[in-house]
């Protein structure tokens, strides 16, 4: 079990210095512009989510180059978040920078399987 308050810290540190990629797709979920609400860099169970909606229990994931070295990590990540009622969505960096509207498809998507 990791800290909280370490947690909580952390991810109001990471909230300072997003990703171009993070704040494209905080464009596309703030203000419940989908229809529900969303929090960034938000602590969930013992990770950080880079974006989650409590309510439909949906976590977007902007995966970079670096996730491609952390496979098996995320996997395992994924899998305690599934077991935890999360279902986890993941987008590549590359694909919110290059069609947005098609990763807002994709997020819309997922919270009407709610």
């Amino acid at each position: 079990m990791t800290d909280k308050p370490m947690l909580i810290t952390r991810a109001r540190g990471m909230r300072k210095v997003p990703s171009a990629a993070e704040r494209a797709v905080w464009q596309i979920v703030r203000d419940r512009r989908l229809g529900a609400k969303f929090r960034r860099q938000h602590p969930v169970e013992d990770y950080i989510a880079d974006f989650a909606c409590a309510e439909a229990k949906l976590i977007v994931e902007i995966d970079g180059r670096s996730h491609d070295a952390q496979q098996n990590y995320d996997a395992e990540r994924d899998a305690a978040l599934t077991a935890a009622g999360w279902r986890v969505l993941r987008v590549r960096d590359d694909d919110v920078l290059n069609d947005p509207g098609a990763v807002e498809r994709v997020i819309r998507r997922a919270l009407s399987l709610t």
